[in-house]
């Protein structure tokens, strides 16, 4: 066997070791959804206050992301995914002083260090993934590591309802109890980091060199189809962070508090947890796990799908499908208002990496720059989040989703001018699988 071959069989065999990282990170983002309602209750938090939250972690993605690209040039693909388990590490770790210390603000920092971590990560582990293998199967493997990232944030919610919103839980005076599954990630990502930090010599000089970049610059913008991939980017993680994000305390509402407590009950009783979610909340942050799990379940049919269809057509048809059950939600109350957002997960599945795949095709040598741009748009999953608090606090939780409905609609005009390739930049052909990042 040559030593290329050899290289080559080395690299491709540290597939399935990212793949797990794509699943650690999926499961941290989600737990966060539990975390709101708990620190909601005991500080005494309106919707806009509880949305810090994300504004903190999301904050990490815009001021990260940059500072991530540079270390990961120094450093090399394997040695920043080191670099970034220990930031996320640190960030879980630090829960169990802001819990002692029972301040708002302290929950903010950890939130803050450990969604730097998992941007080093994401910015490290998703180019890495197109690399380990032959170019021409790079869309299914990360297909493959997104179905895991979507399966992390399926289990993330049960843990959060278990630890955080449970009667077991609540037994605590203060939000004590809210580092409890972070102390377990965090001994999930030593026992990664130590296991990358002796696989770091597999890398080799082509993973390194291109694992530089050239740095971001507005020019790429004067692509229309990429500025408007920006927006589009920036306003679906708003969207899809501001239903998750709110959902606990939307299914708790007096319109859908008895069907969601009835159907939770009924989950939990499937997961043999019945015993343990006894609260109105575990019960509703059981179910935030099946507004995840539908994107897991949408992407792989997403798959199929964008073999025949064209992307941006697909796009525009989930963009306004999720309007819609929005909509409906909003306008209805019970098992139809607890169904509708629910359901949700399913159309948001394929947007964030079919507008990547489209925003970046035909830039060529300028794709590193466009992707970096889109990278940092997902700051919008901190400012939509605030915005749909501040209109809940002026309003109501149910009128305030109109902000994600107004976002899903402005995703649906761009897949509208994509599909149709009014749009500048090489048109995106049929099957044009995700290649994209994966968000959570």
């Amino acid at each position: 066997m040559s030593t290329a071959s050899a290289h080559n069989k080395s690299m491709t065999s540290l597939a399935p070791i990212v793949v797990m990282l794509f699943f650690a990170w999926g499961f941290a983002t989600s737990i966060v959804d539990a975390v709101i309602p708990k620190l909601k209750e005991q500080f005494a938090l309106n919707y806009t206050e509880a949305m810090l939250v994300q504004f903190a972690f999301f904050l990490a993605y815009f001021v990260v992301s940059v500072p991530a690209g540079a270390l990961l040039a120094r450093l090399g693909y394997l040695r920043g995914i080191v670099a970034g388990l220990s930031i996320m590490t640190l960030g879980c770790l630090l829960f169990v002083p802001a819990s002692s210390m029972g301040l708002f603000a302290a929950f903010l920092l950890a939130l803050f260090v450990m969604a730097g971590g998992i941007t080093v990560l994401q910015v490290a582990a998703n180019p890495l993934m197109s690399l380990l293998g032959r170019p021409e199967t790079a869309s299914s493997r990360l297909n493959l590591a997104q179905a895991f990232n979507s399966f992390g944030t399926t289990l993330g919610p049960i843990l959060g309802s278990v630890f955080i919103l449970s009667k077991a839980a609540d037994g605590d005076a203060s939000a004590r109890g809210v580092h409890v599954p972070f102390l377990m990630i965090a001994g999930l990502l030593i026992v990664l980091a130590v296991l990358f930090w002796f696989l770091r010599g597999r890398e080799g000089t082509a993973t390194d060199q291109q694992s530089g970049g050239s740095g971001l610059s507005l020019k790429v913008l004067r692509h229309s189809q990429l500025a408007l991939g920006v927006v589009s980017i920036f306003v679906y993680v708003g969207a899809e962070v501001s239903i998750g994000s709110a959902m606990v305390n939307y299914l708790t509402l007096d319109r859908t508090r008895d069907v969601a407590s009835d159907f939770g009950t009924w989950v939990a009783g499937l997961i043999h947890l019945h015993d343990v979610l006894n609260t109105p909340e575990s019960k509703a942050a059981v179910l935030v796990s099946l507004y995840w799990f539908g994107a897991m379940v949408g992407r792989f049919i997403g798959s199929f799908v964008l073999r025949f269809a064209r992307p941006g057509i697909v796009l525009m048809a989930c963009s306004l499908a999720a309007a819609l059950l929005v909509s409906l939600s909003m306008a209805s109350s019970g098992t139809m208002a607890m169904a509708t957002i629910l359901s949700v997960g399913l159309c948001n599945s394929i947007m964030f990496p079919t507008i990547f795949t489209i925003a970046i095709d035909g830039l060529e040598e300028e794709t590193p720059q466009g992707a970096g741009m889109l990278c940092l748009a997902i700051f919008g999953g901190a400012v939509v989040p605030m915005i749909t608090g501040k209109v809940a606090d002026m309003t109501s939780l149910v009128l305030a989703l109109i902000v994600p409905v107004a976002c899903y609609l402005i995703i649906a005009g761009y897949g509208l001018l994509t599909g149709l390739h009014l749009l500048s930049g090489k048109p995106a052909a049929k099957g044009g699988a995700p290649r994209a990042v994966s968000m959570h």
